[in-house]
């Protein structure tokens, strides 16, 4: 089995217990998370062989963030080790009204001041199936931005599939920032990730007849974003995470899951650059949708990479469109239900609810 090359952060999760506010008592409960991190743990539980590349202090922090995800089972061999600090996340969970809050304590950490000399890409590459990364990693620094481009240029030269989870954070960067550089970065990806709102915040390309704030999407709005960003990109295919936010406790949850034709990608294809394509000249997408689940939210950090994990997943597992984007909704939906970042969903787990078994009876 081919390994999937997935690179970020990992930090240094503290949580109050349950739904209590920060420092309301004084405890926190301390675990790892981090989106690409997450991926790894979640392919890795789906029988996966999946690494995650990063760099840690070489202190006892680092070396139990390590540990953990050994874990779960992700190869960490070609994590670099150095730096002053692991970077850390306050998160604070809502309820009804009151919206969850996620604080970053991650200024100066190992990663983001990690250089070209800390990992040898052809190597690390070598034989790989994929490589995944999200938009949060470029926006750690302009040192994670270089190394960003050097490992999906890599990638291109080896023919490993690129994944890109857009993730737009904007505690950490701008839109314009993060625009500049996606654009780039986005030039050597194959499978491009994003939630209902990314692409407006990244790319400013806005889906027609939704409200995001209202929790209102409307899945022919968001076609047309997957053919403008097939207009764009050289994408091969285009998966969205579709979260209708009720409150912080009750959302639907659901996935959409696009390719373009394939004589619309050889079109794309022979081209220099797919940004040169005039508006409109590529046809529609193909559309698939996945149900749409009603989540009493225990946990909604990680929901998101769950998701990103069951695109991979199905794609290297060559599900087919509809499988896959019904696959990845019943992965970020079982996520959300689940205490921490890590997934710890089996594929039967997830195979069983993706097939309409989703009414929590004891299993005995």
């Amino acid at each position: 089995m081919k390994k999937i090359i997935t690179f970020g952060e990992i930090m240094l999760r503290l949580a109050p217990r349950g739904y209590e506010r920060f420092l309301q008592s004084p405890n926190f409960e301390a675990t790892f998370g981090g989106a690409e991190a997450n991926v790894a743990v979640a392919l890795a539980g789906f029988g996966m062989d999946a690494a995650f590349v990063t760099k840690v202090p070489q202190n006892p922090i680092g070396k139990a963030a390590l540990a953990e995800l050994n874990k779960f089972g992700v190869d960490t061999s070609f994590c670099a080790q150095g730096g002053e600090r692991l970077g850390i996340y306050y998160l604070e969970k809502g309820a009804g009204p009151r919206p969850s809050l996620c604080v970053y304590d991650r200024k100066g950490s190992a990663i983001a001041e990690a250089g070209a000399g800390d990992f040898d890409w052809p190597t690390i590459l070598k034989g790989a199936a994929a490589f995944h990364f999200t938009g949060i990693t470029p926006a750690l620094s302009k040192n994670c931005a270089a190394l960003c481009l050097q490992a999906v240029k890599a990638a291109r030269k080896l023919g490993v599939a690129v994944t890109c989870d857009l993730n737009f954070r904007k505690n950490l960067w701008t839109r314009a920032q993060a625009k500049k550089t996606m654009t780039e970065l986005c030039k050597c990806v194959d499978v491009c990730i994003l939630n209902e709102e990314d692409a407006s915040d990244v790319f400013g390309i806005k889906a027609a007849r939704s409200n995001v704030t209202e929790g209102k999407l409307d899945a022919e709005g968001y076609k047309d974003v997957a053919r403008q960003l097939f207009e764009r990109f050289d994408f091969k295919a285009v998966a969205i995470s579709q979260r209708e936010s009720y409150s912080a406790s009750d959302n639907g949850w659901s996935g959409l899951y696009f390719e373009r034709s394939s004589q619309d990608h050889k079109s794309a294809a022979d081209k220099k650059t797919v940004a040169s394509l005039k508006s409109g000249g590529l046809g529609q997408p193909k559309m698939y949708a996945s149900k749409k689940y009603e989540l009493r939210l225990v946990d909604r950090v990680g929901g998101g990479d769950a998701f990103a994990a069951g695109i991979i997943y199905g794609l290297l597992n060559k599900l087919g469109g509809q499988k896959t984007v019904d696959f990845a909704a019943a992965s970020g939906a079982l996520q959300q239900t689940i205490e921490g970042d890590f997934s710890r969903a089996t594929v039967s787990e997830v195979e069983r609810l993706a097939s309409g078994d989703s009414s929590g009876r004891v299993l005995r």
